[in-house]
């Protein structure tokens, strides 16, 4: 199925796809950058032009085979984190947890286990091409794993967590909580007071029976209610039901754009502004209404300008 599928697509030969998936887990350049709001690191494995431009084409075949939930909202065509975020927007208590490790953890054993519990069966030959076009060789593993920079490594990841979604979807309906996913991070929502400390030992149990070897980081669980700083995937929920960037992210555009105005703001930092303004105009249209108010179009304009020839 998928031999026969890029043999024909990429017009090459079976023996040549066998060939190359046999060597495609060397074929990445592997780097480090730093995780946001920590010192540690992440590593990025990125793939080379060759194997990346097979990796699309595999892709557009995978997209038909493999299921991903409804709740999963990362890497999903035309939605992102404002629904994410939304989806909890109008609940008093919240709780967040964080998968440890995550693409690391998912290996090609793990992935065709999954798949068989799907009711989706590969043949070997099939086996062989996708373990080698799907995951990589890191020097810190003896088992391939799932990289962070491949064009298939975000539906891979969905798709592995789709029995678990369903469960936990399920479970979540049955005690009136919203449950979302992006990527790595769950979260969960109501207005029941109390009834999300019942979900962190429901969820690893869950993971045990549906994913094993993917494991909750206990570092990043966190309760929270409306009495406190909400965030969902970095988007503020707002004690009126709202979406909002945060007062540290407005201050910082703010005091950012003064500077612009002044040409006191460096060039390099214009396309970091510009980025913030972007994010400020896809979550909370109303705050960048207000700045535009209050320092002029002109001023957003010059420092796209600046961002463009910058």
């Amino acid at each position: 199925m998928i031999i026969e599928y890029l043999s024909e697509s990429l017009f090459m030969a079976k023996y040549d796809i066998v060939n190359f998936a046999l060597t495609s887990p060397h074929r990445y350049k592997v780097y480090e950058i730093p995780k946001r709001n920590s010192k540690n690191t992440r590593t990025i494995a990125h793939p080379s032009k060759e194997l990346k431009f097979i990796q699309r084409e595999l892709l557009k075949k995978l997209i038909e085979i493999l299921p991903v939930h409804d709740a999963a909202f990362a890497y999903q065509k035309g939605i992102g984190i404002k629904d994410n975020a939304n989806k909890h927007s109008n609940s008093k208590y919240l709780l967040k947890m964080d998968f440890k490790n995550f693409f690391p953890s998912i290996t090609p054993s793990l992935f065709f286990s999954i798949a068989e519990k799907n009711g989706i069966v590969f043949d070997k030959n099939d086996q062989l091409v996708l373990k080698g076009l799907l995951f990589y060789k890191s020097k810190a593993n003896k088992e391939l794993t799932l990289s962070v920079g491949a064009p298939t490594s975000p539906l891979i990841s969905n798709f592995l967590m789709h029995i678990f979604d369903q469960k936990i979807s399920y479970e979540c309906s049955l005690k009136k909580v919203t449950y979302t996913r992006y990527a790595d991070d769950i979260t969960f929502s109501t207005n029941i007071k109390n009834i999300l400390f019942e979900l962190p030992e429901i969820i690893m149990q869950l993971l045990q029976e549906t994913v094993v070897g993917v494991e909750i980081n206990p570092e990043k669980t966190i309760f929270t209610s409306k009495a406190h700083n909400r965030h969902v995937t970095g988007v503020t929920l707002t004690n009126e039901g709202g979406l909002s960037i945060g007062r540290d992210k407005k201050r910082l555009i703010s005091s950012m754009i003064h500077k612009s105005k002044f040409n006191t703001l460096a060039n390099d930092d214009a396309c970091y502004l510009l980025g913030l303004i972007s994010h400020a105009s896809h979550i909370e249209p109303e705050f960048l209404e207000r700045i535009i108010k209050k320092y002029g179009l002109e001023v957003i304009q010059n420092i796209k300008l600046s961002a463009i020839t910058s």
